[in-house]
């Protein structure tokens, strides 16, 4: 393995999810093709034995390594998917095999981080691995993942939880959403949004939910659509009134309006205030900046327009969407000093 690549290891068992399983892969095989040089990683499948599974889609998968193969060496990450089975009243109850649990648990051990998509949450809870942790999995699953471990604090809101080493991911299609960010995180967010965009996807940000997502990267079908849309992004904390932008693209201002509203699907102003919500969420969830700061460097300009235009998209405060989707610890504060979450 080249020395700049990461080992990832996807767990492989009978009766796997195959999205879980063939979805990350997707990734994180494109982190390459979007770099220059040898930077990325090599993805391996490990399982029981040599022997092909057979996955919850009748699909056959051939492993790469053993189990015992891949607890011989280091893990960079350790990538769990998930299993179920449906009764007869079509309740659906997660697989968690004890031997899988086990071999879960020892290889979490030789790894960096460890992260489950879907429902393989339940096999890193029993493996006890989410104790004490924020955690979440598919919604179908999520009461019984709280009622079997009490000690996790499960919330099926996000998209995918950041735990320190530990992710958590929603079901189905949200591994792709979790591996954009487990990229972002080695890699930036500007290879992952390249990589998104390979994908035809929308960059999720850390811990986003899929309604609190602004679509700041539609299909245009206009090379001026296009370098109008990157303008806004480029200049969010300027002056862009829709004169400045008529004048930019050099049509009147009308004629600006219906383009948006056709290729768009929004009014200017309305897109541009999406564009600032977005880079606000963003701050929101990963830096201490207080609402000021947050306001001025999105281009608000004052705290209450910030508030309100949160309130207008999100139905929530910025406070309290700081408060549910931060993803890293606030900073302890200094004596003297106030809470950087503001009002």
């Amino acid at each position: 393995m080249d020395a700049a690549q990461r080992l990832i290891v996807i767990v492989l068992f009978e009766g796997v999810d195959l999205l879980d399983v063939t979805g990350p892969p997707e990734v994180f095989s494109l982190v390459r093709r979007e770099t220059d040089d040898a930077t990325g990683y090599r993805v391996v499948l490990a399982a029981a034995t040599a022997d092909p599974v057979t996955t919850a889609a009748g699909v056959r998968i051939l492993p790469n390594l053993t189990f015992d193969e891949a607890a011989a060496g280091g893990i960079d990450t350790l990538l769990v998917p998930g299993a179920v089975e449906v009764d007869d009243l079509r309740r659906v109850h997660p697989l968690t095999d004890p031997a899988v649990v086990d071999w879960v648990r020892r290889l979490a051990g030789r790894s960096r981080r460890v992260a489950s998509v879907c429902v393989g949450a339940h096999l890193l809870a029993a493996a006890g691995l989410l104790d004490g942790k924020r955690a979440t999995t598919h919604w179908s699953t999520a009461a019984q993942l709280a009622a079997e471990y009490p000690e996790i604090q499960v919330d099926a809101d996000p998209i995918f939880i950041r735990e320190g080493d530990v992710w958590t991911g929603a079901g189905i299609s949200a591994c792709l959403d979790l591996s954009l960010a487990l990229v972002a995180e080695d890699f930036g967010e500007a290879l992952a949004l390249r990589v998104a965009r390979q994908l035809v996807m929308y960059l999720k940000r850390p811990s986003g939910q899929s309604q609190f997502s602004v679509p700041l990267e539609p299909v245009s079908t206009t090379r001026r659509v296009e370098e109008l849309r990157h303008h806004i992004l480029r200049n969010l904390t300027g002056r862009l009134t829709v004169p400045d932008l008529a004048a930019h693209a050099h049509v009147s201002e009308r004629q600006l309006t219906r383009i948006f509203k056709t290729e768009l699907g929004a009014t200017p102003s309305a897109y541009i205030e999406s564009a600032r919500v977005e880079l606000a969420r963003h701050q929101l969830e990963s830096t201490d900046a207080t609402l000021d700061r947050i306001a001025t460097d999105c281009g608000f300009g004052t705290p209450d327009t910030l508030v309100r235009a949160f309130r207008r998209r999100l139905d929530t405060t910025p406070t309290e969407y700081r408060h549910r989707f931060r993803t890293t610890a606030p900073e302890a504060p200094r004596p003297g000093v106030r809470s950087a979450a503001g009002p």
